[in-house]
């Protein structure tokens, strides 16, 4: 797979370096993403109305939980508070594993444990 990714990569350098994506359509603006292309077409109405009212599915409302302890996390300077809030993280991360699993919830572990990592150091130092 990643010499089919390295071959994919190698081409779209070369394009660019030839400019063959100089001038194009409407570069350098938002690409307009009305729905997602791989949802059947028999739920893409259904979910376009749940988004335009503000509905925002659970396993994302977590996600953004997770993030946004995370990040208050790297902002405390109390030690106390410190563990309190890396126990949260844990109990958050833990909680939406067995919720909902995924990726994204993967993405915040690694970035939760970088964290932690930089913290521990700086308390060392």
């Amino acid at each position: 797979m990643k010499i089919l990714a390295d071959l994919a990569e190698k081409a779209i350098r070369e394009a660019l370096d030839r400019g063959e994506f100089d001038n194009l359509p409407g570069q350098g603006q938002p690409l307009a993403l009305e729905s997602d292309p791989f949802m059947p077409e028999h739920l893409r109405m259904a979910y376009k109305v749940l988004k335009n009212s503000g509905y925002v599915p659970e396993a994302i409302q977590c996600q953004r939980e997770i993030r946004s302890l995370i990040e208050c996390l790297e902002q405390e300077t109390d030690a106390l508070q410190t563990m309190r809030q890396m126990q949260k993280v844990q109990l958050y991360l833990t909680k939406a594993k067995i919720e909902h699993g995924g990726l994204l919830l993967e993405e915040n572990e690694h970035y939760f444990q970088k964290v932690v990592a930089r913290i521990t150091l700086a308390q060392r130092s």
